[in-house]
């Protein structure tokens, strides 16, 4: 399962002290079951003292296979446990698909 490999790479690299990877497909124009979208929200201290570009770019170099294949767009979330704390532990919501999705 996609979903659950994506979830082993980023806790191996980032230790996070929370994790959320969702499957986002269903939103989208795909068939029933696809694993194609994803929306993941990682809070490590790995993130200090980073640009949110860098930790983006961190996060398309571990899951840079499943980017090349079957995973076609990706949300990311990234945050130190201060900035979560901060958010009050919510991420943004994903917008609605714009592409012809449910």
């Amino acid at each position: 399962m996609i979903q659950q490999t994506i979830e082993q790479k980023l806790h191996q690299t980032f230790n996070p002290t929370f994790l959320d990877v969702r499957n986002e497909s269903n939103m989208h124009n795909v068939p029933p079951g696809s694993e194609s979208h994803f929306k993941v929200i990682v809070v490590s201290d790995s993130f200090n003292g980073e640009r949110l570009i860098a930790r983006h770019r961190k996060v398309n170099t571990v899951l840079a296979d499943e980017l090349a294949g079957p995973v076609h767009a990706l949300a990311i979330h990234t945050y130190t446990p201060e900035e979560w704390t901060k958010e009050n532990q919510l991420a943004p919501d994903s917008p609605n698909c714009a592409g012809g999705g449910k």
